[in-house]
């Protein structure tokens, strides 16, 4: 297993584009060749540099959305109108193209084995990308740790990796409930509220058991969720939490 990277050690490495997926109609996951590539932790993040031609610089930080033991590095980016990087990396790259990467950055948003859980992971919009390497790591070293995952979008087109989540919610032993903020289907029978105090004393394990928690996505839900699990007991030490900036979930 590779062990975390430190940012100062770190050098800038050229990864081609090899494929994409279309994840909902704002967010695609990029696949990406990267020969030089040390490996990762599930949970961590690459930072990204485009460089316009006439020597602008832009950077941001994407967390890595493949497990470890995936053959392929993937990315995964939501597009943001007002964004300088996102909207050409969802709407512009194509395969065959070239991204400077750096990384993997990061050790302490990371789940391994045995760390243990009971496992609670809390995401809003693209902020359950890093949780879903988390869960395919888990399923690639055969843990059974148990796992519940609690995914806030505002509607259901909006739900990053549906058909994977669902999946992993029928075979994999994984408890998967899904919160939708804005607009529900017919027939829904899901939760149709963000996600508070109340819904996190429901689903969330009690403090006695001591669960760890990861919570990643903008930085309201993040801010809501970590205090309201130390307000019913959780201890902070077991909850560790990333953030950006808003996305209206």
């Amino acid at each position: 297993m590779a062990r975390a990277a430190v940012r100062g050690r770190l050098s800038w490495q050229v990864a081609r584009v090899s494929a994409f997926v279309d994840e909902t109609q704002d967010v695609r996951s990029i696949v990406l060749e990267a020969p030089a590539w040390p490996g990762h932790r599930a949970g961590q993040h690459v930072d990204i540099r485009l460089t316009a031609e006439d020597g602008y610089q832009a950077q941001r930080s994407y967390s890595i959305a493949s497990a470890p033991e995936d053959e392929e590095l993937v990315l995964t980016v939501e597009r943001l109108d007002d964004g300088e990087v996102s909207p050409y990396l969802v709407d512009e790259l194509r395969p065959g193209d070239e991204l400077e990467l750096r990384g993997p950055v990061g050790g302490y948003f990371v789940w391994e084995e045995p760390l243990g859980g009971p496992l609670l992971l809390v995401g809003g919009g693209s902020g359950v990308v890093p949780l879903r390497a988390m869960l395919r790591h888990r399923r690639a070293v055969g843990s059974t740790v148990p796992v519940r995952l609690l995914y806030s979008a505002r509607t259901l087109d909006d739900v990053i990796y549906r058909d994977e989540l669902t999946g992993l919610g029928a075979m994999d032993a994984v408890d998967v409930r899904f919160t939708l903020t804005r607009d529900q289907p017919e027939g829904w029978d899901g939760y149709a509220r963000r996600i508070d105090r109340d819904l996190l004393e429901e689903v969330a394990w009690p403090a006695s058991e001591e669960p760890l928690t990861y919570v990643c996505g903008p930085t309201s839900l993040v801010e809501t969720v970590a205090s309201a699990l130390v307000d019913l007991g959780h201890d902070p030490a077991r909850i560790r939490t990333e953030r950006f900036g808003p996305t209206g979930t």
